[in-house]
């Protein structure tokens, strides 16, 4: 007899006939010997109808009355599908976020779950009842008993983090697509089906904009090795497996809160190319790499920064033994990248930089929590270690630094993180949970990319003249953190020039489109103080990216990608990558076509096509 935890969503219990429907699918699992526990959403669109009204009263509502109105939606659908559950024969019983014990933060629509009180939550199981829990909420720690809610796609959220609390044997989370696919159907009909993902490439597909998971809900899955499941509330098909590595073994106490980062990495064989003033026209990154991995040169991290005039900057770095063949490559196609349409633009310039370090830190979510990056890059600037490129992701933040610094910023590190020497986090190397415990999933040469996404909802800051020594990033990004500003992509440019006897950079990084306006004015207010440059936000952006762990060690997968965009005469405004990502930036009007395009030139579409229910 397994325990298993289902989630169904707002459009799986958006009616009366539908929660009836769920309920037989839960009664059927019961009588096949079956523990269950189930989380739902509020019904249909009706969290949108409590916003709509709460907004008629106020244009600015209070956040603490908000959370009191939002939670009601959730209640609603407990009773109801307790009733329906009732009236099979099936016993069950309803439950909110406070009766069932999830403790959170005191932080209204934001909340995260500190632990779960499971006393009361395992009485009732063992008494054969299903337990129909409101997903999306919880109660504060504090004395008063505050309701809170986790915010949008929390539901998710409280599914997972109850099946790690009571060590459940899997989570299924019933949504209306048939499990987890390569792109959003409603862009490209033909996406295909996965029948199973890793939680790295979920959570960076989910921080990606992939709304089938929330990617809170696949952090605490990865953190305590939840077996995940993704499937159809309209079907029976097998739905993607989102499979996690083994845990290292985690307290269940401070749940969403406790050590964001498991593992300091570094790699010192490492040595940096950089193209400056390459055209800022498209094309230029595909003929570059395409001829990169025509000479099996395997690069690493890949950046281009924001535009200057009608120039840009590309950089990547390459393990030291293949430096002289990548070295070669880019000295070969440096001239035929020189600007035809402006002659008076300065030849493209190769520069080469041996004796560099990267420096990681690992651990699921943290582009989710602001202060993380932003402690990491204060914690250099304490160890005086100088930053010369930036790489993010949901799962680490890498910085190349001078090869002579990396110890003392590798020490540095580990102790403002509490790791200690050699630990390896949940995520890194090793064996991989399938939906039984004991089984192991086998990684057999994964396809290069496993999925494509698109975000319409971010938008580019740039800072021009940034004094270029320890201690900018930091304070740069810890003044974003004391916002709650959320930070995705981060390029340093590789341009160079020295103002007043002082070096200085550029440097540009993405943000939430709702978050843009209140960066630029906050930044702008303290620039002048801190001898930054002009701020400037660029708010009609798209990013577009793949991911996939297989792509490792592979170096026609950026070629490819800019290729596709290439072909379809789309410019690239900025490139960042990490291990298992790649994305660019692209005008917002080009986003669903440089989709479209990468999906295809992957291969990725199925034979079927997908229509999502209204």
């Amino acid at each position: 007899m397994a325990l298993i935890v289902q989630k169904y969503g707002g459009t799986s219990v958006g009616s009366v006939e539908r929660i009836q429907a769920v309920a037989q699918r839960i009664y059927k699992t019961v009588k096949a010997g079956n523990s269950i526990v189930v989380v739902v959403s509020a019904m249909g669109k009706t969290t949108d109808g409590l916003v709509k009204l709460a907004t008629e009263i106020s244009p600015n509502p209070n956040r603490r009355e908000m959370d009191m109105l939002l939670s009601t939606g959730e209640q609603v659908t407990i009773a109801l599908l307790s009733m329906a559950l009732q009236e099979l024969g099936q016993p069950a019983i309803s439950m909110t976020g406070a009766q069932v014990g999830i403790v959170t933060e005191a932080e209204y629509s934001r909340a995260r779950i500190l632990h779960i009180e499971t006393t009361r939550l395992s009485r009732h199981i063992n008494e054969g009842k299903v337990v129909v829990v409101a997903g999306f909420q919880g109660i504060s720690s504090a004395g008063e008993m505050e309701i809170t809610t986790l915010g949008r796609g929390g539901s998710d959220t409280s599914a997972v983090a109850i099946a790690a609390a009571l060590r459940a044997n899997f989570c299924e989370i019933y949504t209306d697509v048939p499990g987890i696919l390569t792109t959003d159907p409603r862009l490209v009909a033909e996406a295909q089906l996965m029948d199973a993902i890793t939680c790295d490439e979920m959570l960076e597909l989910a921080s990606l904009g992939a709304k089938v998971l929330h990617p809170r809900a696949v952090e605490i899955a990865r953190n305590y090795g939840v077996p995940l499941v993704v499937r159809s509330s309209w079907t029976d098909q097998p739905g993607t497996w989102v499979t996690s590595a083994k845990p290292q073994g985690r307290s269940l106490i401070n749940l969403e809160i406790a050590r964001p980062v498991d593992a300091v990495e570094f790699d010192t064989d490492q040595a940096k190319v950089a193209l400056l003033r390459v055209p800022d026209k498209p094309g230029v990154a595909a003929r570059l790499f395409g001829e990169i991995s025509r000479q099996k040169v395997d690069v690493d991290l890949i950046i281009q920064s924001v535009h200057e005039g009608n120039s840009n900057d590309i950089a990547f770095t390459v393990t030291t033994p293949i430096l002289k063949r990548a070295e070669a490559v880019a000295t070969a196609i440096a001239p035929a990248l020189r600007s035809q349409c402006n002659p008076k633009l300065e030849e493209a310039e190769v520069m080469v930089e041996h004796n560099i370090a990267k420096v990681s830190i690992a651990g699921a979510g943290m582009i989710g929590r602001p202060g993380v990056a932003a402690k990491m890059f204060a914690t250099l600037a304490e160890a005086g270690v100088n930053i010369q490129m930036i790489s993010t992701s949901e799962v680490k933040v890498s910085c190349v630094v001078d090869a002579a610094e990396c110890d003392r910023a590798v020490l540095a590190l580990r102790t403002a993180f509490e790791i200690e020497a050699g630990e390896q986090g949940a995520g890194s190397r090793g064996e991989f949970l399938t939906p039984t415990n004991s089984s192991l999933l086998t990684p057999h040469s994964p396809p290069p990319v496993r999925g494509v996404a698109l975000d319409l909802n971010q938008a580019r800051l740039a800072i021009r003249q940034l004094p270029d020594r320890p201690g900018m990033a930091a304070k740069l990004f810890g003044l974003l953190a004391q916002h709650n500003i959320s930070v995705d992509m981060i390029i340093q440019s590789q341009r160079c020039r020295v103002i007043d006897g002082v070096p200085r950079r550029d440097i540009a990084f993405t943000v939430s489109r709702i978050d843009g306006e209140n960066a630029r004015e906050m930044l702008t207010q303290v620039a002048a103080e801190l001898g930054w440059g002009e701020v400037v936000l660029d708010s009609a952006i798209a990013k577009v990216s793949i991911v996939g762990a297989g792509m490792v060690g592979q170096p026609g997968i950026a070629a490819k990608m800019f290729e596709a965009l290439a072909q379809q005469q789309i410019n690239i405004q900025m490139i960042a990558t990490s291990e298992i990502k790649i994305s660019c930036v692209v005008a917002q009007e080009q986003g669903v076509k440089a989709l479209q395009a990468i999906h295809a030139a992957f291969e990725l579409a199925g034979s079927e096509k997908f229509v999502v229910p209204a």
